[in-house]
């Protein structure tokens, strides 16, 4: 995601080669995630879609960045009817394709509108099922942005997949600064190729004061000491997004992402806490 999402190849040297050695990961002894743990705070399992372009409605949802900071080859399109977005038992269906003037065009979600009204959440677990979809050029992300952005702005990228490699999908976290300092890491996680295409998957990330973890299907895959400019609210956002650098003339038209929902947790000990 350049400010907040990746733009054109600088993303794919930060995923191949800016990292560095990769971050330790969980224990072996850390088990699958124990939702037991956490009460449900945000459920969005699209039986119905309430969006709008700005939020000028009181929507749920908006589908364009709050800054107006869209990106990528595709240009994310107010709803319209049966495009970009379509809902159809249960799964929400985010649509890329190319106009008859050669113009593509797919889909954003954010839970947050400019003016920050919406959904989003201090600390806890955030997740996405989802099904991608598969080709070159293709580029579907599921990602938080923390709610302040006056002094920086803190960006997670849950799962950010690129259909060039269906081998893999890469997990990070940034924080953008107005001085160019750019804090960042992440982890690059290998899976049989195609199978994020084949079959849906939970991808998630349960944000902690101490510490932070990544989830595959709720089983741990790497884990980051929580920066302290994650200590604020992040809301989530979901999106079809094309290019990232990467040529988009064989990818394929249409394209689809299917979501099956968007759920947040919070850890119970933590509402305790705040209630006390």
């Amino acid at each position: 995601m350049r400010h907040a999402k990746f733009a054109g190849r600088f993303a794919l040297l930060i995923v191949i080669g800016l990292f560095g050695p990769p971050g330790p990961r969980p224990s072996e002894a850390e088990e699958p995630l124990n939702l037991d743990d956490f009460q449900l705070t945000f459920a969005e399992d699209f039986n119905t879609l309430d969006a709008s372009a700005w939020g000028e409605n009181g929507s749920r949802w908006i589908a364009h960045t709050p800054w107006n900071g869209d990106f990528g080859d595709a240009q994310f399109t107010d709803p319209m009817d049966g495009f970009p977005f379509t809902v159809n038992d249960g799964i929400l269906r985010i649509e890329a394709r190319k106009d008859a003037d050669g113009k593509w065009r797919s889909g954003l979600l954010a839970s947050t509108n400019p003016k920050g009204e919406g959904f989003s959440q201090t600390f806890g677990y955030f997740e996405a099922r989802m099904k991608l979809p598969p080709g070159k050029g293709v580029w579907p992300a599921f990602w938080l942005i923390g709610l302040d952005r006056s002094k920086f702005t803190s960006e997670i990228d849950v799962i950010e997949y690129y259909g060039r490699a269906p081998g893999e999908f890469s997990m990070g976290y940034h924080v953008w600064r107005p001085s160019n300092q750019h804090t960042t890491d992440g982890h690059l996680t290998n899976v049989p190729e195609g199978s994020l295409s084949s079959n849906y998957h939970t991808f998630g990330v349960d944000i902690g004061p101490q510490k932070s973890t990544f989830y595959l299907d709720r089983n741990p895959l790497w884990s980051f000491d929580t920066p302290p400019e994650f200590h604020m609210p992040f809301y989530p956002l979901v999106n079809l997004a094309l290019g990232s650098g990467w040529p988009i003339d064989e990818t394929p038209n249409p394209s689809y992402l299917l979501v099956d929902y968007i759920h947040v947790y919070q850890r119970k000990n933590l509402i305790s806490a705040k209630n006390d």
